[in-house]
This record gives C-alpha cells, sequence and structure tokens, in this order.
C-alpha cells in the first residue's frame, strides 16, 4: 500500500426523510467510525465527514403527503439523525447537510465547470408527469399491476412481490401515488453525463487498478462495465434541490445522485481552510500519494461511489479518486428484509430508549454480525445471546474478576512482576499479548472488522483461561511445597494479577475503536489518561505501573432478561401490524370500501390473457418426499419434490400454514418451467401452487387421486 500523507472517509450521507435504523448502522456507519478511530489512535491525520441528504422526489413526496414544506422534513429528520449517530458515539468530524449555502455553491461551480468544458449532452425527452400535482415523476412514485406475477401494487422500477426489475412502461394500469391520475407523458430537456465516453478508463482504472476491492464491490462494478455504460441525465425537474445554474433552467434542479456525492467536499469545505489538502492532487514524490479517500457505503450505493462520481471527479479534474469502496451487504431483521414502508426496522433513536446506556451492546452486536460479505440476519435473539454470553461472561467477566482479586488480594493496587519464577502458562499468555494487536490491525485494515472484534474478544477469553488455570484465589491459603512460609504464595498471585491487569489495559486499548464508552469505563477504573489508549502501546506489558492504586471493581455490561426481548419482538411486530393497517385504510378509502352502496370489487383481477398465455406454463403433479423449515425464516419451508424423472429443491412461503411433517409425503402441483430464484442463499427450482381463502389461509392445491410424479397437469 503506498504510503498515503492523510486519510479522509466518507460515510454515506443518510436520506433526511426518515430515522435511521440499524440496517445504516450494520452497513456503513460502524464499520466507518470503527476504522476512522482505530486511524486516529495510530494518530494518523484523518477527516471523517458525512452529512444529510436533503434533495431527491422522495423529500417532496413525503412533504405533499404530511402538508408541509420540504425544508420542514428535512430539518425534523436531520435533528434525529444527528443526535441518533451521536447517541451510537459516531465520532464525525462534521455531520452536514445538502441544503447548506455552501453545499449549494459547491454542487453548482462544480456542475458549470462541466457544462463550460462541454462535458454533457443536452437532450429532450419524454418522462410521465402528474397532471393532478403537476409534477415529474419518478419510477418509484408509479405503481400498476406487474406484469409478470400480477401484484397489482407493483412499483415503477420493482416489485416487490416477485423481486422483477421495472419500468413504469411495463406496468399495466399505471397510477401516480400523488393523485391517483393516470401519468401522461411530457416533454421535458435535461443535461445528460456520457458515461460511456469514460468507459475505458474506468475498466483501466478498477478491473486492472483495484483488483483489491472486495469481491461484491468490484464484481458490481465489472458487470455494469461489461454490459456498457450509458448517458445518464444529470438533471430533474423540481423546485427542490440544488438549482441548475444556467440560463433558461427554470424549474430543474441537479440530479440527487449528482449533488449528494458532492455533499463529501462541501463538508470538508466547511470542516477546513485547507479542505484542498484532502480533495485536490498535489505534487508528491510517486512513494508517496497525498489523500487516500475512503467511500464507506452500503451494497445499493456501490455504482454511484465507484463508477459514476469518480467519473465526475475524472471529468471536471484535478481531485483525489477513491482508493477503496469497502461497501457492505443487507442486514435483515428477523428474517425478513428491512422495510421503511412496512416499518420493519429497529430505529435507533428508540434503540437508546429502550436500553439506556446500552449503546456499546448494540455496536457490538452490529460489528460482530456486519453483513461484510452476504446480506446477514438481527435477530433479538442472537442480540441477547452475544451480550450475555460474550460480552458479559467473557469480556465483562474477565475484567471484573480482575479487579475483584486484585483488591482482594493484592491491596487494591497493581502488584510487582517477579519476573524470575514466570513458568510457561505466564510466558503463553504474554505471547498471546503481544501477537494480538498485529492481528486486529490486518484486520481493520483490510476492512474485515469483524474477524479485528474476534480477536478482541478471544483475548479476553484467552485471559479467562489463564485465570482459571492459576487460581490465585486458592493460592493465598495453600502453602508452597518446600517452603515452610505460606506467603510465599503472593509472588505467584502478584504474577497472575499483573499479568491480568496488563491484559485488562491491553483490552481498553484494542476495545476502543469498538466500543469506545466500554473503553472509557475502563479507563476510569484504571485511572489512565488518554494518551495510554493510543494505538503504540498496544502489546505492551508496562502499561500500568507497579504500585499504582486502582478503583473499585464496576460491571462493565448487564445481563438482558428474556421479558426485555420478547417485548422487543412485540413491538417490531405490532408496529409493522400498525403499517399495514394503515396501508388497508388508505386503499380503502381511495376505492369507497366499506361503503353498503358499493359495487363489488374488482381491483384485484389480473388481466386477461389469451390461451397462448397460459401455454407457457408447464404444471406437474409431484410428491413432497423432504421438508424442513429455512433457518431464521418463519414463513418459508424447504420442500424436496419428487416429479419423477427427478427431484426438485422448491422453498415455499407455506411455513405459517403448514409443519413439515404435516405435508410430507402429500402430492402437490409444480410450476416446473419456472426461472430458479434464490431465496435465503437457497436455490427454489421451481412453485407449488396453493390458494388461500378470504381469511388468509393457504391450501396446497393437488390432484384429486393420487397420480404417478410427474404426471402432466392441464
Amino acid at each position: 500500500m503506498k504510503d498515503f500523507k492523510r486519510i479522509l472517509v466518507t460515510a454515506a450521507l443518510p436520506y433526511a426523510n426518515g430515522p435511521v435504523h440499524i440496517g445504516h448502522m450494520a452497513g456503513v456507519y460502524i464499520p466507518a467510525d470503527i476504522y476512522v478511530r482505530y486511524q486516529r489512535a495510530q494518530k494518523r491525520d484523518i477527516k471523517f465527514v458525512c452529512g444529510s441528504d436533503e434533495h431527491g422526489v422522495p423529500i417532496t413526496i413525503r412533504a405533499m403527503k404530511e402538508g408541509v414544506s420540504p425544508q420542514q422534513i428535512v430539518d425534523k429528520y436531520h435533528a434525529i439523525i444527528k443526535e441518533s449517530f451521536a447517541q451510537m458515539g459516531i465520532l464525525f468530524d462534521i455531520y452536514s447537510r445538502t441544503s447548506n449555502k455552501v453545499h449549494h455553491e459547491t454542487a453548482a461551480t462544480f456542475f458549470k465547470k462541466m457544462y463550460d468544458d462541454d462535458l454533457f449532452e443536452e437532450k429532450e425527452t419524454e418522462q410521465y408527469y402528474d397532471e393532478k400535482a403537476k409534477t415529474f415523476l419518478a419510477d418509484r412514485y408509479i405503481t400498476g399491476t406487474c406484469p409478470i406475477c400480477g401484484n397489482p401494487n407493483a412499483y415503477g422500477d420493482q416489485c416487490e412481490r416477485c423481486g422483477t426489475s421495472l419500468s413504469p412502461e411495463q406496468l399495466i394500469n399505471p397510477k401516480s401515488t400523488l393523485s391517483d391520475a393516470v401519468p401522461v407523458k411530457k416533454k421535458t430537456k435535461h443535461w445528460y453525463f456520457p458515461l460511456q465516453n469514460y468507459e475505458a478508463w474506468l475498466k483501466e482504472w478498477i478491473l486492472e487498478g483495484h483488483t483489491e476491492w472486495k469481491n461484491n464491490v468490484y464484481g458490481q462494478c465489472k458487470s455494469w462495465l461489461d454490459n456498457g455504460l450509458q448517458s445518464r441525465a444529470m438533471t430533474r425537474d423540481s423546485n427542490w434541490g440544488v438549482k441548475v445554474p444556467l440560463p433558461g433552467a427554470e424549474g430543474k434542479v441537479l440530479y440527487v445522485w449528482f449533488d449528494a456525492p458532492i455533499g463529501y467536499i462541501s463538508a470538508t469545505k466547511e470542516l477546513t481552510e485547507k479542505w484542498e489538502d484532502y480533495w485536490c492532487k498535489k505534487d508528491l514524490p510517486t512513494e508517496q500519494a497525498g489523500t487516500r479517500l475512503i467511500h464507506f457505503i452500503g451494497k445499493d450505493n456501490i455504482v454511484f461511489h465507484c463508477i459514476i462520481f469518480p467519473a465526475m471527479l475524472r471529468a471536471h479534474g484535478n481531485f483525489v479518486l477513491p482508493d477503496n469502496v469497502p461497501a457492505n451487504e443487507f442486514l435483515n431483521i428477523e428474517g425478513e428484509k428491512v422495510s421503511t414502508s412496512r416499518n420493519w426496522a429497529v430505529w435507533v433513536h428508540e434503540y437508546v430508549k429502550d436500553f439506556p446506556g446500552c449503546e456499546d451492546v448494540l455496536r457490538y452486536m452490529l460489528c460482530a454480525n456486519m453483513p461484510e460479505t452476504k446480506d446477514n440476519d438481527f435477530t433479538w435473539k442472537d442480540f441477547q445471546e452475544r451480550n450475555n454470553s460474550e460480552l458479559v461472561a467473557i469480556f465483562g467477566n474477565f475484567v471484573n474478576r480482575t479487579f475483584v482479586l486484585m483488591h482482594k488480594l493484592c491491596g487494591g493496587k497493581v502488584p510487582k512482576l517477579h519476573e524470575d519464577i514466570l513458568d510457561n502458562t505466564d510466558k503463553a499468555l504474554i505471547e498471546e499479548i503481544k501477537n494480538a494487536k498485529g492481528k486486529i490491525e490486518k484486520a481493520i485494515e483490510e476492512f474485515h472488522f469483524r474477524d479485528a472484534l474476534f480477536e478482541v474478544i478471544d483475548l479476553a477469553r484467552k485471559g479467562n483461561k489463564y485465570l482459571q488455570e492459576k487460581e490465585p484465589w486458592k493460592k493465598a491459603s495453600e502453602p508452597v511445597a518446600g517452603s515452610p512460609e505460606s506467603g510465599a504464595n503472593q509472588q505467584l498471585i502478584d504474577n497472575c494479577l499483573h499479568l491480568c491487569l496488563q491484559l485488562t489495559a491491553n483490552l481498553a486499548i484494542l476495545i476502543n475503536p469498538f466500543l469506545p464508552n466500554t473503553a472509557k469505563k475502563m479507563q476510569h477504573l484504571m485511572k489512565v489518561v488518554d494518551k495510554m489508549m493510543d494505538w503504540e502501546n498496544a502489546g505492551k506489558l508496562k502499561l500500568l505501573s507497579v504500585g499504582y492504586s486502582l478503583r473499585p471493581p464496576e460491571l462493565l455490561f448487564r445481563k438482558i432478561e428474556d421479558e426485555e426481548i420478547k417485548a422487543q419482538v412485540e413491538k417490531l411486530r405490532a408496529n409493522a401490524l400498525k403499517a399495514q393497517e394503515k396501508t388497508n385504510t388508505m386503499e380503502e378509502n381511495k376505492s369507497g370500501a366499506g361503503s353498503q352502496e358499493s359495487e363489488p370489487q374488482t381491483s384485484n383481477l389480473k388481466p386477461q390473457i389469451v390461451y397462448d398465455d397460459f401455454a407457457k406454463l408447464e404444471l406437474k403433479a409431484g410428491t413432497i418426499t423432504a421438508c424442513e423449515k429455512v433457518e431464521k425464516a418463519d414463513k418459508l419451508l424447504k420442500l424436496e419434490v419428487d416429479l419423477g424423472t427427478e427431484k426438485r429443491t422448491i422453498v415455499s412461503g407455506i411455513a405459517q400454514h403448514y409443519k413439515p411433517e404435516e405435508i410430507t409425503g402429500k402430492q402437490v402441483i409444480v410450476v416446473v418451467n419456472l426461472a430458479p430464484r434464490k431465496m435465503r442463499g437457497i436455490e427454489s427450482q421451481g412453485m407449488i401452487l396453493t390458494a388461500e381463502d378470504k381469511n388468509g389461509k393457504l391450501y396446497l392445491l393437488k390432484p384429486e387421486n393420487t397420480v404417478e410424479p410427474g404426471s402432466t397437469v392441464s
């Protein structure tokens, strides 16, 4: 790695139309904060910038629905988000916002420079428009019937039932979510950034120059580049955002994904007058680069940070480019994807109220379960188990036992180390303390935060094992073999507790990037200054001076009880139910449902098809030969189905209606020519047919009489 003079870390700008949840924290902000705290402990020149993303269509949509101005929306959520970060110990050098004047000026100037350099294409196109609301519509704000599965509430960019990516043109009976009006096409002019002009450079820069990037990041970039890049509009029709700084561009603003990453630059401008030192290229020796720019983001932002923003920086000129973009995958909750519309989320501002003083516990859980290479799942039961069995029983237990024994057997002071009687067990622990620093350092530098945290906890685990082997509480009353003095064991006690206290001091340094509040508590117990927490002190064995008085023990963590976990699970499900009831009420109000005079409702009927459409399906009878629940997925069963000439694995969402033993041996009807689809990491190779009654109960569809597996259904 090059010897960088300074480091600039950015964390994805959270969208200021709602609070932040634990998925945001695990994906972006906890890993970024760990990395920055570690680099600060290394005493490196590093800046950590972030801020609220306050422009874009979702802001204006929310404002319309709530009957307030967009500024009121962003003011409300900017304050909530900023406070949540502070409560969770995310220590930005600056947390700004894109509605600030300095950002508008910076983004507009950036755009104007590119425009003056003739780097945009001006095009007139047709886009969907809501004539009632008098606004152009983003794809997400158009709904209709999915042409693939018939879901009547599919969005203009994706159907959330079958997962198919869509465009508004594909929807059947499309309508605006703002007014229910049928959207119409309307001509509009915009400025496009020709990404294809930078394709060759991007291939060389990423595919050849950054093979060290995480597989998910590198792979997504390669896929985009292999498929070819196209021009992308950098402006939008709206009155909310950074105004396009050109004559005749009234009613147009910069595309939110053009102005948002520039927010990193404008935030750095607010932070320091020397912002150019961090963003602009400098003439330096070839062996020393200027700034190492690192973007911490979620996987849904990879394309913008790895392709579009770097191409913008390259086109503008004189800006440093990202050296790494360690994007994480998504964190699901209790087996289901986070959904803000369904309120299926654990909100940070609510967590800190429900678990006061337990911010580090959540940081620990989100790091230990971080979705670094694949989507991971958060469950409240796992949260409880990790707290009770790892933080309380391993880390906290070791520190507490050490302090209790030190006060009981050594008068509350750091005992002397008698080096002449160190045995192999003592020496092995000394080596573990020395070696831990390098392991943790390497893991953090390579963005493997889970591995780094494991090494810290493992060191505490080894401390517990050492204490258990040495048993200093027994030696206080035991005579020493061959010695008439019963107090001769004190030297062995001294050595044991001296090493345990030095290990405790090391644990405080090593845990600091991960659990800063816990490290502060340990500092308080040891009565040491901040300087001791510098990373250079990790691995040393003379951090606490002999004879130094330490404070009485205090518990670092508390047990989390079953009742607390049960309450959180119930709260999660209750919130989702309320959100669903609210959605149902809104739909009923729109359709007039509930009126005694109303006509029979037909809105859920799918569009008419012809026989040729039906003939495309291949249906066969099959026999379920094995069945089991899918781990951490309440609704899914994994079936093995015999189709006569083959057996297939099929994942079906019927776990809440059937137990595995109830349907093993039963016959079902299977759609066998459905494209395979991965669900919870399992490839489902077909679909079994079911019927749903008015109460939501599912029933398996099956032949009237038993037939041979593989029999055709027509």
